[in-house]
């Protein structure tokens, strides 16, 4: 679904999607069926990301990935490094960075830049 919706998005013109991080799970029985036939890879949360990016006409638009409710700290790193790894552009992630005491913030915040720039693994 979320492919579906970031390819939706660029077909009507837009340059930068925003889309929630995919799950594994295919609803549809029919969507499941050319997942399988056509060995698409969506084991990992890159590539589930990926294939997102994939979507909106082959990385040339812009996709970030929506954040959710405030979460573990290794949580929010390993989603960033899926991104990151997955080719997305990067993720929203207000409410675990904002609801926390200004340091405690900006050291999290170094840390997801240290993760897309590639400066931690």
């Amino acid at each position: 679904m979320v492919a579906y919706a970031a390819q939706i998005a660029a077909q009507l013109g837009a340059h930068v999607i925003k889309v929630k991080l995919p799950s594994a799970h295919l609803e549809q029985a029919a969507a499941k069926k050319v997942y399988e036939a056509e060995k698409i890879p969506i084991k990992t949360l890159a590539e589930r990301v990926k294939h997102v990016v994939q979507s909106a006409f082959d990385g040339r638009r812009i996709v970030i990935f929506s954040g959710g409710a405030k979460s573990e700290d290794k949580n929010v790193f390993d989603e960033a490094r899926a991104i990151r790894d997955g080719g997305g552009f990067g993720s929203i992630i207000g409410r675990n960075s904002f609801q926390r005491p200004k340091p405690e913030a900006v050291k999290f915040l170094q840390t997801i830049m240290g993760i897309y720039a590639g400066e931690i693994q």
